[in-house]
Parts: structure tokens; sequence; C-alpha cells
């Protein structure tokens, strides 16, 4: 039977910053870290909207554990080139934001970048990737830099590298196994909305009692189905135009020879799904975000 759960990304809005709700969001950011996390206090971003149309396609939070460590969680719908990038952005404004002007360099704070896509973010074969810096000898790769003995006593790590930000990408799209690890229990539940009854990752068996629809006070039902209807219409409107404008440029390309047909396809394409999430109503930067167009480009629409 299909549990008739509500979505994590809307439940990070509205449910799990409660904080009775907390162990939800501490298994899965547990179980994917590989320790046992506790989170101290949730921190506010200027991201962290409640109404569905200030934060269209994304949904993310900020936490601090209870070892002055922080988390960002962000949930990406929607295609975009330029991902990777707005990883780094976040985290290194995260950074910056957290500590004061005159600060010593050691109040830098760790942070971790943990990103759910729902689109092909990249290309490779796996459905969870890891990155940290690692510094290596430049003439023995093997010689890995690492922490003196008194800065580790100081700070977190052991590696020079452990000081610096990671990151975690969750492809959740190409998941397509059975859940055998509690990552993967936690990965299905991102993919499809389920938990298995036999599913006992850390966080799980608490969500699966906590994030239930028919919980939901009507009007906050409501909003619920609202948003996702909305969802689910814009992914498949960027879906369907990016998949249409990739097979036209091609062909258009084939049949005249020219090399640019592709992108001026993949253009025009752009353009017509900006003209339809702009009659949606759908905020400026998320379009620029879904098309690649610029604010000029679609104003003039």
């Amino acid at each position: 039977m299909k549990d008739n759960l509500i979505r994590f990304d809307w439940a990070m809005k509205r449910l799990l910053r409660d904080k009775s709700n907390y162990v939800v969001l501490e298994g899965f950011l547990s179980t994917l870290l590989g320790e046992d996390l506790r989170i101290c206090r949730f921190l506010e971003s200027e991201s962290n909207q409640e109404d569905a149309t200030d934060k269209f396609n994304r949904a993310d939070i900020l936490v601090e554990d209870t070892r002055g460590r922080l988390l960002i969680v962000e949930v990406q719908n929607n295609r975009e080139l330029d991902y990777f990038h707005r990883m780094l952005y976040g985290v290194s404004k995260t950074i910056s934001e957290y500590i004061n002007l005159g600060d010593a360099y050691d109040k830098v704070r760790k942070v971790y970048s943990i990103n759910i896509v729902y689109f092909g973010l990249g290309q490779g074969k796996d459905y969870v990737y890891h990155g940290k810096t690692v510094f290596r000898g430049l003439h023995d790769p093997n010689d890995v830099l690492r922490l003196s003995a008194r800065q580790q006593e100081i700070f977190i790590g052991k590696d020079a590298g452990d000081i610096f930000p990671e990151y975690y990408v969750l492809r959740v799209n190409d998941f397509d196994r059975v859940a055998k690890t509690p990552l993967d229990e936690w990965i299905k539940f991102l993919k499809t909305g389920e938990i298995d009854s036999s599913a006992t990752a850390k966080g799980l068996p608490e969500a699966r009692e906590r994030l239930r629809i028919d919980s939901l006070p009507d009007a906050e039902k409501r909003a619920y189905i609202r948003d996702m209807e909305a969802l689910r219409y814009q992914r498949s409107v960027i879906k369907t135009g990016w998949d249409e404008g990739h097979t036209e440029g091609l062909a258009e390309g084939r049949a005249e020879g020219r090399a640019e047909g592709l992108a001026e396809g993949e253009i025009q394409k752009a353009k017509e799904i900006a003209k339809t999430l702009k009659s949606m109503g759908v905020p400026m930067d998320t379009i620029v975000q879904s098309t690649q167009l610029s604010a000029e480009e679609i104003e003039q629409l």
C-alpha cells in the first residue's frame, strides 16, 4: 500500500523546524554523514520562506549542530546548468555570514552542503557523491597534508582538508535498486515518498508517523496539494520543453548542416518555456535559473 506521506522538501519548510520533529532531519543527516548528529538550532537565511511562491523550485535549510558545524540542505527540482557554481556560492556566503568582522580565522565554521537534486546533474554512474578538499603531495600523491598535533587538538579532523567545506550530491532520480542500506532507504523515500514497512534507517520510522498528509490541518493540506500540483506542472513544462527543444534543434542542425542549429532550437524552446512560466506567475529568478535566459530577455517576451 502506498504511503500517504508529505514530500521531504515541503516538510522541511513547514514541519521539520518544530523541535519535536528534529528527530526526522537528524536521522537523515546522521545516516548520510555516518555519525550520530544532533541539531542545535535552525538558522534563518534569505531562502527560508514558507510561501511556495517565494521560492518556487527549491527548498533549503540551514542548521547548526551541537558541535557548531553548519549544514545546508537544499532540494532542487529543475535543471540548472550552473548548479555546481550555486553550491559553491551558497557555502562561501554561509561562511562569510557566520563569522564576525575582526574574528580570528579559527572562527570559520565547518560547513556541509547537502544537495538533493531531481534532475541530471553532471555525468556519473552513482547516485550519491561526496566531495571534499584533499591536499596531496605534488611529487607523491600518497602524501596527504595533515594537521599538526596541536592543530588536531584545537580543530576538527586530522587532515588539513577536514577544515574545509564538504559537499554531498544526491541524484535521487538515478536510484533504481532495492534499498539494502539505511542510506538507500532514505534515498528511496526522497525519490518516491514511500517508506517500506521494514525500513529501519534512523529517522524514517518517525517520518512515517509524523509526515502523514492526513495529519495536516485542512488549510495546510490544501496548501500542500496546491503546491505539489504547481510543482508537478512546472516540472512537466520544463522537461517537455527541453526534450522537444533538444530534438527539434538537433533535427534543424542536421537538416541545414549548421552546428548552431541545436543551440538556436534550445534558445527558442527556452523562450517558450519562459513565457509559460511567466504566465504562471513564477518568480523571475526561478525562470532565469530554469531557462538560462537573462532577466532582460524574459521581460521582453
